[in-house]
């Protein structure tokens, strides 16, 4: 087999080809021995809240071991994908999409990105025998922004993101493991220095301190995992986001320079185009529809994954923050009719909301 550098370009230029922005590589051998400690710290201050998976110890155990997601692995091939597009093209999106984190804006990314990984890794294969390799994606046991700061992908920002020099922090992380020995990347250090404007920005002061960030009170969390009540100290501050957050990572500097055109910006994957569904459906829409209407919506797309439930009862958060006398009935309908209790509490909270706020402008 040859020397292992021989294999980095080769892999560098397939997983580029495949539409990758970034690639790095790491030793697979050595444990994250400091990253799985923050890990457990984490599940034992209860900090995943509703996100049981997390605490499982069988995945623990597998996102701390990659024996156990390969055998004999030698290389963990770290890759990028950017999904932002430029803030002007952004600002057309649809009123829903606007309230929807970026990634989401589109159709769902996970079968694109497992074929790119799919490809690349069956690439990896044919450059050896005898060579295995896996690809990994998203849900898969796997602590990727440790691993991609290992590879030199980024460095972890003071937001908990990857950030991906020239290319910002708006990626989606994937893996190839292989028993391929390749020549492994330097870290990059962090280079945040001291600028604080993610963790000033959060309107639920959910970073405890720089790189600590308790999910519980995170916007992102808690409109797309949290399933139950969203507390009521947390609704004003959730605004009128309605599937996830970007805003500690629109302030980043990091991504205002690439997403602004003030730096060139790699080609992004058609799957994170704004899906044209979106451009039909209101807010208040969403707030009285029914299971079939939603089923039909959430074909392909990100937003199903908070339930129909779950988004009805953001859609009221949002209607009640932004205070239009307009969707009052809608949320007085909500709140007498809606069939889950979930919903009826959010629109009732919007009402009350909205008739303080016209109050204090009389």
């Amino acid at each position: 087999m040859p020397a292992a550098n021989n294999f980095k370009a080769r892999v560098l230029a397939e997983a580029h080809r495949l539409g990758f922005s970034a690639v790095g590589f790491a030793r697979a051998d050595i444990p994250l021995g400091d990253d799985f400690a923050r890990y457990e710290a984490f599940i034992r201050d209860g900090k995943h809240g509703e996100m049981t998976w997390l605490a499982q110890a069988a995945e623990a155990r597998r996102r701390l071991d990659t024996r156990l997601m390969l055998e004999g692995a030698k290389t963990i091939i770290c890759l990028a994908a950017r999904y932002a597009r430029t803030a002007e093209d952004e600002a057309k999106d649809s009123e829903i999409l606007q309230a929807t984190a970026r990634y989401a804006r589109g159709g769902d990314y996970h079968n694109g990105l497992r074929k790119k990984l799919r490809k690349l890794a069956s690439f990896v294969r044919r450059l050896g025998s005898p060579v295995t390799a896996r690809p990994l994606c998203d849900e898969e046991p796997i602590l990727e922004r440790a691993w991609a700061a290992r590879a030199g992908l980024g460095f972890v920002g003071k937001n908990g993101l990857l950030i991906v020099p020239g290319t910002g922090s708006f990626v989606l992380l994937g893996e190839v493991v292989t028993t391929l020995p390749v020549e492994p990347d330097a870290p990059i250090a962090e280079k945040c220095g001291s600028c604080t404007r993610c963790l000033d920005a959060c309107p639920t002061s959910a970073f405890e301190r720089p790189f600590v960030l308790d999910p519980r009170r995170c916007i992102a969390y808690l409109t797309i995992e949290h399933r139950s009540a969203i507390h009521e100290e947390l609704r004003a501050q959730v605004g009128t986001q309605l599937f996830g957050c970007d805003i500690c990572q629109t302030v980043c500097p990091f991504n205002a320079s690439t997403r602004n055109g003030q730096k060139a910006r790699p080609a992004i994957d058609s799957r994170f185009l704004p899906d044209p569904r979106w451009d039909k459906v209101s807010l208040t829409d969403l707030l009285a529809m029914d299971e079939a209407h939603f089923e039909a919506l959430r074909r392909g797309s990100p937003l199903g994954r908070a339930g129909r439930a779950g988004l009805a009862r953001n859609t009221a958060i949002a209607l009640g923050n932004r205070a239009h006398t307009a969707d009052l009935p809608h949320l007085e309908e909500a709140s007498r009719t809606h069939d889950t209790e979930l919903v009826r509490d959010a629109a009732s909270w919007a009402v009350t909301a909205i008739h303080r706020k016209l109050s204090c402008h009389k």
